[in-house]
């Protein structure tokens, strides 16, 4: 198992804390692997009765995504094979967190995005904390809201999916509370003292937390849920472009910025993912990997990385630029079916 993942037995608990300190957690694929083989191991044992994700007490964050560096050396190196390969093994972690037959318990203390977000939001029990920075950031990168957030963010109330997409909007603890995200606010100093109490009796998991839980101070993101509302509720790219413009607010002018700074066709892409759901969640996971495999290899990808990670000079080049250059049929390319023999499916479970 990867030195990147800590993976062990606390009472009646599998435990799994990210470990990966110079990397803000980032998941690679041995990291997925490694929690697949941990959480297939303690699904066969009677004597575990819950499953706690975490990181590691000398890690910052949560998990800050994913290893797109790597993805992008793939599908410059080798088109695209070992990027698709990540993603294959991190959708299968994904779906297999949300389909675990035990609770699962994640403590988001700390940075929690992209691929982040595809571990902890599984979980019937999620923990936020005054740490916790929560965001699907993909726009800027040139992909796409991943990791099953095609499944979760149309959920929230209201707008509020719609509007962390496009806007790749950073929630603290409160208000990922606030919108659903996190079941359970805790002080980060309680956070350890939850755990114990959990892996001492894992069937009052949600009634510990609740105990331990402290007041959230009141969420920002409550107060401009009226314009959430009104702004991003255009079916369209280019209508909710229009409305921004059209609202003279300080507010408005800053969500303006931030929309049309991301990739239009990443933007466009999840403006389709949220109309039409497929009607569980691994459908949800076999359309993102056909999605992934297709966005990793276009030129918005490759240079958005380029300008986020590499050089760091925050000037990617979209093409198109423009939300009115992402045609209907530019994205009908992009969400056709696989080929027979490369679609994404689940891992194979004995019952």
């Amino acid at each position: 198992m990867t030195s990147d993942i800590m993976a062990r037995r606390e009472g009646a608990i599998g435990h799994i804390s990210l470990s990966r300190a110079k990397a803000l957690n980032s998941l690679t694929l041995e990291m997925c692997e490694a929690m697949i083989a941990a959480l297939l191991q303690w699904r066969g044992d009677a004597s575990v009765a819950a499953v706690v994700i975490d990181h590691a007490p000398h890690t910052r964050g949560f998990c800050a995504g994913g290893d797109v560096a790597m993805v992008r050396s793939s599908a410059l190196e080798d088109g695209g094979k070992a990027g698709r390969a990540f993603f294959m093994a991190e959708y299968r972690l994904n779906h297999l967190l949300f389909t675990y037959p035990r609770p699962v318990i994640s403590f988001m203390d700390g940075v929690t995005m992209g691929g982040g977000v595809g571990i902890a939001l599984p979980a019937s029990l999620r923990v936020a904390t005054e740490n916790t920075l929560f965001a699907m950031p993909e726009g800027a990168i040139g992909l796409f809201p991943d990791v099953g957030a095609g499944w979760y963010l149309p959920r929230l109330p209201g707008q509020i999916g719609k509007f962390m997409a496009l806007t790749g909007a950073r929630l603290d603890g409160a208000e990922c509370l606030w919108a659903g995200i996190a079941t359970h606010y805790l002080a980060s100093e309680d956070v350890e003292e939850a755990k114990a109490l959990i892996a001492a009796e894992p069937a009052a998991a949600a009634e510990i937390l609740t105990d331990l839980s402290s007041p959230s101070p009141q969420p920002r993101l409550a107060g401009n849920a009226e314009p959430i509302e009104r702004l991003f509720g255009p079916d369209t790219l280019e209508a909710i472009i229009a409305a921004l413009k059209a609202d003279t607010s300080r507010w408005a002018g800053k969500e303006l910025a931030a929309v049309t700074s991301k990739c239009p066709t990443s933007a466009k892409v999840a403006l389709r993912q949220f109309a039409s759901a497929p009607a569980d969640f691994a459908g949800e996971m076999a359309r993102e990997y056909a999605l992934a495999a297709r966005m990793i290899m276009r030129h918005d990808f490759i240079d958005g990385v380029r300008a986020v990670l590499v050089d760091k000079d925050n000037r990617p080049k979209w093409k198109p630029g423009q939300a009115e250059a992402v045609s209907e049929e530019m994205l009908d390319a992009i969400f056709a079916p696989l080929p027979p023999g490369e679609e994404w499916t689940p891992l194979a479970l004995a019952d």
